[in-house]
């Protein structure tokens, strides 16, 4: 049974940093693309960052360009997502994900979700 279970999220101020965890159990290989969603209040789930495997390319929503980075560390079974000049309009639950890196990254592609870890940028 795959479970992937998510940490790092909290309270930051407007300008600030912080990283995100997800770590994968029960995968059985590793050809699969990894990432991230969120989900704001009131909003749609969306699409923020997807590390997957050669040939497929690392995605990120524009919205995130340039201030978040996604990495990955297959040995640990842990992708992480290190968000910088975090905004109020990043206020929302991040969920992990996999999926098979073939598909398009989007909610109803996805094979199994973590449970979320809620980001909060307020102050």
């Amino acid at each position: 049974q795959v479970q992937l279970v998510e940490s790092g999220g909290g309270l930051v101020q407007p300008g600030g940093s912080l990283r995100l965890s997800c770590t994968a159990s029960g995968l059985i290989s590793d050809y699969y693309a990894i990432g991230w969603f969120r989900q704001a209040p009131g909003k749609e789930r969306e699409g923020v960052a997807c590390s997957s495997i050669s040939p497929y390319p690392t995605y990120y929503a524009d919205s995130v360009k340039g201030r978040f980075t996604i990495s990955r560390d297959n040995a640990k079974n842990t992708v992480y997502l290190q968000m910088n000049g975090l905004k109020p309009d990043d206020t929302a639950v991040y969920y992990c994900a996999t999926a098979s890196p073939r598909v398009q990254w989007t909610p109803s592609n996805m094979d199994f979700w973590g449970k979320g870890t809620a980001v909060t940028v307020s102050g």
